[in-house]
């Protein structure tokens, strides 16, 4: 099969996974799915100090991971609350935010999705810059990350919740990383136990107006 036709299979069978088995994925795999995250795009003009993306590793294993996983319920209560008093006083974001509001309420109380129900949790920070575009940057690494695992056959969920803890003592002194310097995503990595199935998208024509 050409390789254009490997990759389109490649990001046409791409899935958000919900749910992992209890098998490990081979660390040779792990360091594969980096090294996509390595050779992503990187916002080197935003940057002073040259290339800081840093991947941290979290093995389901590691008692390291329960941690983690407690200083994202105590952020993700806090987060709740804060939405929760907002949306008191602003009519328009009671109707908007009603959905955020019970995600981050079910975090709080059972835990981030991803965080322990897979075998790895990667987080990547990227240091801050001026421009501020490390958000930017992170989310081309995962996406070379998340079509990696696909290829490799392995199942990926997106930790989005890992953003909200760049400013979160607990988190960032677990990973001894200065509160506040980095921007920070993460995700989830194991053999997907449940494969869903094909979302629907809009094709080519419906979603593009041509200028010619």
């Amino acid at each position: 099969m050409p390789i254009d036709q490997r990759l389109d299979e490649v990001i046409r069978t791409r899935r958000s996974i919900r749910t992992f088995t209890a098998e490990m994925p081979a660390r040779e795999d792990i360091e594969a799915i980096i090294q996509a995250g390595v050779l992503a795009p990187f916002s080197a003009l935003a940057s002073t100090g040259g290339y800081s993306r840093r991947f941290f590793v979290i093995s389901r294993n590691n008692q390291l991971l329960a941690q983690l996983a407690g200083a994202v319920k105590k952020r993700a209560n806090v987060l709740a609350e804060q939405l929760k008093s907002q949306m008191n006083s602003n009519p328009l974001l009671q109707d908007q935010a009603q959905g955020f509001l019970k995600r981050l309420e079910m975090t709080a109380q059972q835990g981030p999705l991803g965080i322990g129900s897979a075998p790895y949790y990667i987080v990547v920070a990227e240091k801050r810059g001026i421009p501020d575009a490390q958000q930017q940057s992170i989310a081309h690494c995962m996406e070379n990350m998340w079509l990696k695992a696909t290829a490799l056959g392995l199942g990926f969920h997106l930790v989005s919740i890992t953003g909200q803890m760049e400013q979160d003592s607990d988190f960032c002194s677990l990973l001894n990383i200065p509160i506040g310097d980095n921007r920070l995503d993460g995700c989830a990595i194991g053999y997907p136990a449940q494969y869903p199935t094909a979302p629907d998208r809009a094709t080519v024509q419906e979603a593009t107006t041509w200028f010619l």
